[in-house]
């Protein structure tokens, strides 16, 4: 007899070998028609695959994750059925399983248009209605490329050619389409109900820039219809959100060709960057941390060191003068460790906290940039502590409540936090891991916070804490860091004298609140769609005249409010109220004031917030207290 484990515990018998469709069959013709997949000892197989020995098993439908993940890969498979069918030259390459959804690449004489993208989903509605079976099987290596190769699918017959001979592959048949996969499928197309196709892109074959650009397009496809619609939705919202889009609209920076992956600053942007890093500026003074500053190039023998040389050099930008090696910094630790190795230092002096605003490059891929949220040249609020073990603990506790207080600060209440634990290839004791790994989960307990694991996450030198940002349309961001480090002193032969009169090596905490500054504005401009904060908006207040006679008047305005600290505009155009009213509203400004004769004869003004609330008319004084109430709360 054959045995199946199921999740609860209980068991089926069988009398010999049994698919997991069979299995879910017997449990319930509920179960039988929802699976879409079985799991088999961690691996995800076929309804059809044959189960031969006693075995656990769990059935996966649309319910579960990997039910998800089954279906956007047959989703996949289904877009290139339908491209072959609309388009039989079109040639198939690779079409994988990304975040929300799938891609699939095709080699085409014409580009695609959003009309065909239309036909396309449509013609894939119409093979899921056909409710047509998957069904897998194997040939050997050679077989399968000449089985391609005969259907005028040179792509797929060279990734089938670039696996060993002596293995064989699996292919999947849908109707009148079959293609190479490992799989797992859905058993029957009607599986699939819930799908888009988004948008067309370029890409390399192979990703390389010197074969052929391929046309890539992109899907999402979701278990239930309200998922569908929720991630449409979102993806709209994310559209409005766009910080490039708003970039230009509220005239904050932009990016060009001159300078790939850097950033153009414009006065107002600059405004908010200033923002960010006085306040960062002031958390660094109150917390300890003594701010410094490290050059920019740095001969390459350090980061030969530090070993930086041999993992990053590709992403490093270099140069050479007087047949030396330089290279531009792109982080700031081993900086750090210099100026900490100047002079000795005791017990006493430690924890030492350095702050550095310090400027990065890193020589990312072009097809990786994205506006100022991946770029090559960026600017980080990094933090290093110098400290004792014992003190791994109470520094990473005060660290987390400060980084709770600093998130609230900017408008984000929800966090996730994940430890990254040991990897397999790492240095140092498995006693100084235990102690660093459990510093970071008590000091995360300590401040009330639920975390995740993420085994073997951790770097080389130590294990670290990463603290993601939760948005307002429920998007992840991961900024803040703590990582414990033990490398990198001993590589820089960073020292203390203990209590004891002997030295020893300083632990070294790496830590960053808001990551990159250029990452960071341009998450906060998406969280609050550019409708920022009045503490941090580039132009807080707009005075409006109606006529010349209060022009003289809303000067005095101004003057009172920017002796106050206040970012104000005068706007003495004339035009109509009511356009300009509109335009700095466009500029989702906090505050418009407008001014005409009756509230200047009662040293008034009429107030406007964003949103188009009207506050009525108050004394100047009275709004200047609104607006210093405002900026101090942070709301």
């Amino acid at each position: 007899m054959l045995h199946i484990t199921l999740p609860d515990g209980s068991q089926r018998e069988f009398p010999g070998p049994v698919t997991v469709a069979e299995v879910a069959a017997s449990i319930g013709s509920g179960l039988a028609k929802a699976a879409l997949a079985g799991k088999i000892d961690g691996k995800v197989v076929d309804t059809s695959f044959l189960i031969a020995q006693d075995s656990p098993l769990s059935i996966v439908t649309a319910k579960d994750p990997d039910g998800l993940e089954v279906i956007r890969h047959s989703t996949a498979h289904l877009l290139a059925y339908a491209v072959k069918e609309l388009f039989p030259d079109a040639q198939v390459t690779i079409g994988p399983v990304i975040e929300h959804g799938f891609f699939y690449d095709f080699s085409y004489k014409r580009p695609f248009t959003p009309e065909d993208l239309v036909a396309i989903e449509k013609r894939m509605t119409e093979l899921a209605n056909m409710d047509e079976p998957v069904v897998r099987r194997v040939l050997p290596r050679d077989e399968a490329v000449a089985h391609f190769k005969g259907m005028g699918e040179h792509y797929k017959a060279e990734i089938i050619a670039s696996i060993p001979s002596n293995e064989d592959v699996s292919l999947y048949r849908e109707g009148a389409f079959e293609d190479l996969c490992r799989g797992p499928h859905v058993p029957s197309t009607g599986k699939l109900k819930h799908f888009k196709l988004m948008k067309v892109a370029g890409a390399y074959w192979r990703g390389d820039h010197r074969n052929e650009m391929l046309q890539r397009i992109y899907g999402t496809a979701w278990a239930t219809k309200d998922e569908l619609q929720q991630h449409l939705s979102m993806i709209e919202e994310a559209e409005k959100r766009d910080h490039r889009k708003l970039g230009r609209e509220l005239d904050l920076f932009h990016l060009d060709e001159h300078a790939p992956g850097l950033v153009f600053w414009h006065p107002k942007g600059w405004t908010l960057w200033q923002e960010v890093e006085q306040y960062m500026r002031r958390v660094y003074r109150d917390n300890g941390y003594q701010e410094v500053k490290g050059p920019q190039i740095i001969d390459k023998s350090l980061w030969e060191k530090t070993g930086h040389w041999d993992k990053y050099r590709d992403a490093m930008f270099t140069t050479e003068s007087e047949k030396r090696d330089y290279a531009l910094k792109p982080m700031n630790c081993p900086g750090h460790i210099l100026i900490y190795k100047q002079g000795i230092k005791s017990y006493r002096d430690l924890p030492l906290r350095y702050g550095e605003f310090g400027q990065c490059h890193r020589n990312e891929p072009s097809g990786g940039l994205h506006g100022i949220m991946r770029v090559r040249g960026f600017t980080q609020d990094d933090g290093h502590i110098f400290c004792t073990e014992e003190q791994i603990l109470p520094e990473c506790l005060a660290y987390t409540t400060l980084l709770q207080k600093v998130y609230a600060d900017f408008g984000f209440k929800n966090i996730i936090y994940k430890v990254a634990t040991r990897p397999e290839a790492r240095i140092g004791s498995d006693e100084v891991w235990d102690k660093a790994e459990h510093a970071l989960m008590e000091s995360l307990r300590a401040s009330g916070c639920e975390f995740e694991i993420a085994p073997g996450d951790g770097a080389f030198y130590g294990p670290k804490i990463e603290y993601t940002l939760k948005d307002a349309i429920g998007r992840q961001w991961q900024c803040g860091t703590m990582q414990v480090d033990f490398s990198m002193p001993e590589r820089l032969d960073a020292e203390y004298v203990g209590e004891d009169g002997a030295r020893h090596r300083p632990v070294m905490l790496h830590r960053a609140i808001v990551g990159s500054m250029e990452r960071f504005i341009g998450i906060l401009i998406e969280e609050h769609a550019g409708a920022l904060p009045t503490w941090l908006a580039p132009v807080q207040v707009a005075v409006l005249n109606i006529t010349d006679s209060q022009a003289e008047y809303c000067r005095e305005i101004t003057k009172a409010l920017q002796n106050q600290g206040v970012r104000v505009v005068t706007d003495l155009r004339n035009e109509k109220i009511t356009y300009k009213i509109r335009e700095h509203a466009l500029q989702k400004l906090p505050f418009i004031l407008v001014v005409g004769d009756k509230e200047k004869e009662a040293g008034a003004v009429a107030v406007r917030a964003r949103g188009n609330k009207d506050l009525g008319v108050m004394p100047l004084e009275a709004f200047s207290k609104l607006i210093a109430a405002d900026v101090s709360s942070k709301v």
